[in-house]
C-alpha cells in the first residue's frame, strides 16, 4: 500500500481529481454540490396579517416565484394582476406534449410529435424531499406526485476512454469502488496507519465494518466471491430447479477502475439535493404550473412582453406589447411591484431603480444548459436492458440519459431525457449552439454507443438550448462567491416600490424551491413596507 501522502483528501485535491477523470463539467457540478447547494428553510405557510386597505400589486412573470407571490398576496387582501410573456403559467416549470409547438430565439419552431400520454420536461424534472415549500403547494393544490428514480444500480456508467468504450452497470462500478476503498482502508487500519486516530477497540470494530461494507474476505481483500457478487451482480444469476448454479463475477482490476474516471457516478445519489426520495408530478412537471394558474384564474394576463417599468411616488407602471402579435403598447399600473423577470431579460428592460439594484441585475450571468428529449417506438431499456428509471452517466457531451420513472411496461414507446448538462465548460456551449435538429442527431449518435437500439427505435425528438429560450435567455442565475458578496443583498433589497424575486434571488439557484422561498421572503418584506407606508 502507498503511504497516505499519495492519497490526498482535501477539497482542492478532490476537485482536481474529479476534473481530471470526469471532466470540467462534472467538477463544476461537484463544486456546486459541495459548496453552494443550500437547504430549504421553509417551515410553515406565510401569514400576511394586517389591513392592506385595498393596496394593489403588479406581478411581472407567472413562473413559480410570481405565482407564489400573487397567490399569497391575494389571500392577504391585495388586488393582484400578473403579466406573463407566455400563453401559459409556469415559466421554466414546463412540460412539452404531443401537439405542442415551441419557437426559440431566432425563430426556429419545433413541433412536438410525441404519442398521447408522453411528455418531456425541458426545465426542472425532480423534486427533493426536503424542498418543503414546493411540496407544500403541491399538497395544497392537489398536484399528484410519484417517485422519481434517481439512482438505478442496473443503469449504465460509460466512458469513451475506458474498457474499449463499453458501458458498465452502475452496480459493478459502485460495488468495486466500495470494495477496493474498503480493502485499502482495512490495510491501513491493520498496519496501524491510523494509530492516534482510533483506539484498539475502534480498530477492531472498523475492520468488521469494512469487511461487510466492502464485501472483503477473511484477509480483508476484495476479490471474486459470493459476497462481492451480491454487491456487483453475478456472472450467472441464481436459478430455480435444475438451473445452473450461480456463477460469481470478476471485479474490475483496481488500477483499471481508478484510472477509468467512471467512479464519479457513485457519488451522485449521495449528494444532498439528490438523496432519495425524490418526486415528480404525475403527467409532467408542468402540472404544478397549471395548478398554480388555476388558483389565479382571472389574475394572469398572458402574451405580455414587458418593455418598460417605471415607478414614482404613486405606484408602478409596466408597459408591454403582445408577445406574439406585437401591436400598440399597453400599460398596467399598481401601487407596488414584484418583478420575477430573469435578470438576463430584465437587464435589457428600462426600469428606474437606483444604481445598486441595476448593477446587481447587470452583474448576474446565467448558466448554459441544454436538454434533448428522445421518443422511441418501444421501451427497449426495460425490455432488453432491464432498466426501470434512473440515470446512465457518460463522459460524452450528452452527459447522461434519464429513463422514465413511470408507466413501466407501457405498451408502445416512451420518452428518454437523451442529454442534459449545465456548466460553463466549452463543450456545453458548443452543444448548446447546435440547432435542435443537430442536437437530436448528436444525442442519437452518442446514445447509440450505450444503447445500440437507438437508430432502429427512434421516432421523434426535441432539443432545448436555454440561452435561446426567449423568456429566460439562460438556465438559471450563476452567482460566484465574489459577486454574491458584492451584489446579492442589493438584488434582494426593496427599491422604492419594486422588489425582485425568483430562483436567481435565492441561495438555491436553479431550483424551484429557490424561486418559492425568494417570493415568500420578498412579499413578507414588501408587506411590512406597505403596512408602514
Amino acid at each position: 500500500m502507498q503511504n497516505s501522502k499519495e492519497f490526498p483528501v482535501n477539497r482542492r485535491a478532490l476537485l482536481k481529481l474529479i476534473g481530471t477523470t470526469a471532466g470540467s463539467g462534472m467538477m463544476y457540478e461537484t463544486m456546486v454540490a459541495m459548496g453552494y447547494a443550500g437547504t430549504s428553510d421553509f417551515n410553515e405557510p406565510i401569514k400576511l396579517s394586517g389591513d392592506v386597505k385595498g393596496a394593489s400589486v403588479l406581478v411581472l412573470g407567472a413562473g413559480l416565484a410570481g405565482m407564489t407571490a400573487a397567490y399569497e398576496l391575494r389571500r392577504a387582501g391585495y388586488k393582484v394582476q400578473i403579466l406573463e410573456y407566455n400563453d401559459r403559467p409556469g415559466g421554466r416549470n414546463w412540460s412539452l406534449y404531443g401537439g405542442d409547438t415551441y419557437t426559440e430565439l431566432g425563430g426556429v419552431t419545433q413541433h412536438i410529435e410525441f404519442d398521447k400520454g408522453l411528455y418531456f420536461n425541458p426545465g426542472p424534472w425532480r423534486i427533493p424531499y426536503h424542498h418543503r415549500g414546493l411540496l407544500h403547494y403541491c399538497k395544497q393544490f392537489n398536484v399528484a406526485l410519484e417517485s422519481f428514480n434517481m439512482v438505478n444500480y442496473n443503469a449504465y456508467v460509460h466512458s469513451t476512454r475506458a474498457f474499449g468504450g463499453k458501458p458498465k452497470r452502475h452496480r459493478e462500478i459502485a460495488g468495486d469502488f466500495d470494495g477496493y476503498v474498503g480493502e485499502l482502508l482495512a490495510k491501513a487500519t491493520s498496519q496501524d496507519k491510523l494509530n492516534g486516530a482510533i483506539t484498539k477497540d475502534e480498530k477492531d470494530g472498523l475492520l468488521q465494518i469494512l469487511r461487510f461494507w466492502g464485501a472483503l474476505d477473511k484477509n480483508y481483500e476484495y476479490k471474486k466471491s459470493e459476497m462481492a457478487s451480491n454487491m456487483r451482480g453475478f456472472a450467472t444469476d441464481p436459478g430455480g430447479g435444475l438451473a445452473p448454479l450461480a456463477v460469481d463475477s470478476d471485479p474490475i482490476p483496481m488500477q483499471d477502475l481508478f484510472k477509468s474516471g467512471m467512479w464519479f457516478s457513485v457519488i451522485a445519489g449521495k449528494i444532498y439535493e439528490f438523496q432519495t426520495p425524490l418526486f415528480q408530478p404525475v403527467g409532467g412537471m408542468g402540472m404544478i404550473g397549471k395548478a398554480f394558474g388555476q388558483q389565479l384564474t382571472g389574475a394572469i394576463k398572458y402574451n405580455c412582453k414587458v418593455t418598460d417599468i417605471k415607478q414614482d411616488e404613486k405606484g408602478v407602471t409596466a408597459t408591454y406589447i403582445d408577445s406574439k402579435k406585437g401591436g400598440v403598447p399597453q400599460t398596467a399600473h399598481a401601487d407596488w411591484c414584484v418583478c420575477t423577470i430573469p435578470a438576463t431579460v430584465l437587464s435589457q428592460i428600462s426600469m428606474n431603480v437606483k444604481g445598486p439594484m441595476r448593477t446587481a441585475i447587470n452583474s448576474l450571468s446565467y448558466d448554459a444548459a441544454y436538454k434533448v428529449g428522445l421518443e422511441f417506438k418501444r421501451r427497449f431499456w426495460e425490455d432488453d436492458d432491464g432498466i426501470y428509471g434512473g440515470i446512465t452517466y457518460t463522459d460524452q457531451p450528452i452527459s447522461n440519459i434519464s429513463y422514465p420513472s413511470t408507466d413501466y411496461h407501457r405498451k408502445g414507446g416512451g420518452v428518454l431525457l437523451g442529454g442534459y448538462i449545465f456548466s460553463d465548460s466549452p463543450t456545453t456551449y458548443e452543444f448548446e449552439a447546435l440547432s435542435p435538429k443537430d442536437q437530436i442527431k448528436a444525442a442519437l449518435d452518442q446514445g447509440a454507443k450505450i444503447h445500440p437500439q437507438y437508430p432502429k427505435e427512434y421516432k421523434s425528438g426535441v432539443g432545448i438550448s436555454w440561452h435561446r429560450v426567449p423568456w429566460t435567455l439562460g438556465c438559471s442565475g450563476r452567482w460566484t462567491d465574489e459577486n454574491r458578496a458584492k451584489n446579492y443583498n442589493n438584488m434582494c433589497a426593496i427599491d422604492g416600490r419594486i422588489v425582485l424575486a425568483g430562483e436567481h434571488v435565492s441561495r438555491l439557484p436553479a431550483w424551484q424551491e429557490g424561486a418559492i422561498l425568494s417570493a415568500l421572503d420578498a412579499i413578507g418584506r414588501l408587506h411590512k413596507r406597505v403596512l408602514s407606508a
